[in-house]
């Protein structure tokens, strides 16, 4: 591991001004059914005293792109439209989902990406997803930046290269300390030297710190309850001090952030890991499902 402070040559601005914030936002609601553009504006009415932007991850499910695009444009929002194409049948849809809505509302489209991790669970080569990259930038004309979301080792390792050299516009690292099982004390060295060895690695791919692709912390956070997870512990007090350290930090050092997530999702099933911990992704939002705020998230 280098020293944070090696790290931050790489950083793309070196804290010329803050980062911009964003939130991950689900398309169901508590109740797990699908949201509409009246929820939509409801989650936009809290969110936008933060934040006027929004990442999404399937296009077609639950009518997102349908649904989110017209709230956006009434509360001024954009949005990064996302495309699952783990299978073919969800990238076929996902796709023509964001082929017909996005020019619609080009100015609320803010970027489209290709795959949420898809690198990371082995469901694509770098090669193989930079195919389906381009066949979106194709399908919209290239009216639209299109790259996708990954786990920040993923970058770092070289699985993406072919994603940064083949012309991938905007690249959204994922960088959680909690799900790596590291202490509360840990976690915000940690989440930064993840990311900039994945910054880093990205930008001497690119051959520059300017002109490669946009770069974002795709999603970071941590739990306000659910279970412990190796030495990692949920609570409402530890994610204020992750919110305050890790994303004020790295926000306050120029780079873009976008925060996981907005609103807890009780309607999501617990999961439990190779080792036989549960990954409880239910409270991860930084209000409740019924959009209430759990802690300050003011920097």
């Amino acid at each position: 591991m280098q020293p944070i402070t090696l790290l931050i040559a790489a950083l793309p601005s070196l804290a010329a001004a803050a980062g911009s914030l964003g939130f991950a936002l689900g398309a169901k609601n508590a109740d797990g059914t699908c949201k509409t553009s009246t929820d939509y504006a409801a989650d936009f009415k809290v969110i936008g005293a933060h934040s006027k932007l929004v990442r999404t991850y399937a296009a077609d499910q639950c009518d997102t792109a349908k649904e989110i695009l017209p709230a956006a444009k009434a509360a001024g929002f954009k949005v990064i439209l996302g495309i699952w194409p783990d299978t073919d049948d969800s990238y076929k849809v996902d796709k023509a989902a964001v082929v017909k809505y996005a020019p619609q509302y080009k100015d609320q489209v803010y970027a489209i990406t290709v795959g949420s991790e898809t690198m990371y669970r082995g469901n694509f080569t770098g090669d193989t997803l930079l195919k389906k990259i381009n066949d979106v930038k194709s399908a919209v004309g290239g009216a639209f930046k299109v790259g996708t979301a990954d786990s920040w080792n993923k970058y770092q390792d070289g699985t993406a290269d072919p994603l940064i050299k083949g012309g991938a516009d905007i690249l959204l690292c994922n960088g959680f300390s909690y799900w790596q099982g590291q202490t509360l004390a840990n976690s915000t060295a940690s989440f930064f030297d993840d990311m900039m060895q994945a910054f880093g690695h990205i930008q001497n791919v690119a051959g520059s710190l300017t002109d490669g692709p946009e770069l974002w912390v795709g999603e970071t956070g941590w739990p306000t309850g659910g279970s412990k997870y190796q030495n990692a512990v949920p609570g409402v007090s530890s994610a204020q001090t992750y919110w305050q350290t890790a994303i004020c930090g790295i926000l306050d050092w120029g780079v873009n952030v976008f925060s996981f997530e907005a609103f807890d999702e009780p309607w999501k099933p617990v999961s439990t890991g190779q080792d036989g911990s549960v990954a409880d992704e239910t409270h991860w939002g930084v209000w409740n499902a019924d959009r209430t705020p759990k802690f300050p998230i003011t920097c």
